[in-house]
């Protein structure tokens, strides 16, 4: 059974849309998601260095239309084929939008407001307090809970895997660095601008409740694993709620491996800027396949490991 995951902020690199550019209609595509968004996807996709990357307000709708991009070139029908050769899908954060309009939960248009007012709203948040994330490797996971609770810091991504991102204000990150759970083996900074999927993005989730009540919207046409828990979604009202919640609370990634594997998982393909969460499946998932979409390059092999391992929505087990 074939998964297709969507990866999420911090994934991308400067230039990494280059290469999706030589694709026939794909330069046209950018340019009309860039009016719809109000963004220049293009320039920030091949031009924009490191730094102007970074700004939530332009990864995370850069993130999904090179996602949606490398989708469409690998499922040419559009969700109908994705429903009939995938068995779950399900995206890393803001990685869910992705996932959302490749299943036909929401229309690319839709994606592309959503994503670029969620990234708006985000940046905003974060600038109220000095806030960040921090990556610990190594340890025990209830441990590190532990200890990032009594530090007052929240578990923001639950990777698996033995990796959990902490989060929260520059003081409670600072004590973290000084005082490491038992086991971990390092705490890495991450650059972003604030404390994602906590309590410090509220006002963000009120900004985006107001926009969704008029979004158009449709149930997905294969199994959809949420963040929130690891439940598979059938209903598209409820994935966009869930979705707009998750910006404040954490990401349970490992949940959704484990997920994967009551559904019968043997192949897993991480879309456009591909290799975090393969990365994290091939420690997770041991036995496996994983392939992750670089550039157009890696579609060939992304077409044979679907001919072996696709299997019809229809046919994916409950969990």
């Amino acid at each position: 059974m074939l998964v297709l995951v969507a990866p999420g902020q911090g994934a991308q690199k400067p230039g990494f849309l280059t290469p999706w550019l030589d694709l026939p209609g794909v330069t046209e595509r950018l340019r009309w998601w860039s009016a719809v968004s109000g963004l220049d996807l293009v320039h920030y996709g091949t031009e924009a260095d490191e730094e102007a990357i970074r700004d939530t307000a332009v990864a995370q709708p850069l993130l999904v239309a090179a996602g949606l991009v490398s989708a469409q070139a690998l499922f040419a029908e559009g969700p109908h084929r994705v429903r009939d050769v995938v068995g779950a899908a399900a995206g890393h954060s803001v990685g869910e939008i992705t996932a959302a309009a490749a299943t036909g939960v929401l229309t690319d248009e839709a994606a592309m407001v959503l994503v670029r007012r969620r990234g708006l709203a985000m940046a905003e948040a974060a600038g109220r307090a000095e806030t960040g994330m921090a990556a610990i490797l190594g340890g025990e996971q209830e441990t590190v809970v532990a200890h990032l609770d009594k530090l007052g810091l929240t578990p923001a991504n639950v990777n698996g895997a033995g990796q959990i991102v902490a989060a929260g204000t520059a003081e409670q990150l600072a004590a973290l660095a000084e005082d490491k759970p038992e086991g971990v083996r390092r705490v890495v900074p991450l650059k972003v601008a604030g404390a994602f999927h906590t309590d410090h993005m509220a006002p963000a989730v009120a900004t985006l409740e107001d926009l969704v009540a008029g979004v158009p919207i449709a149930d997905p046409g294969t199994a959809y694993v949420s963040n929130r828990d690891g439940e598979v979604v059938a209903s598209g009202a409820e994935v966009i709620q869930r979705m707009v919640a998750q910006v404040s609370n954490p990401v349970r990634w490992d949940l959704c491996m484990e997920t994967f594997q009551k559904l019968g998982v043997t192949a897993m393909i991480e879309v456009a800027p591909g290799g975090t969460l393969t990365g994290i499946a091939k420690r997770a998932l041991p036995g496996v396949a994983t392939l992750a979409l670089k550039t157009p390059d890696d579609l060939e092999a992304a077409r044979a490991l679907i001919a072996e391992h696709a299997v019809p929505a229809a046919d994916t087990p409950a969990v």
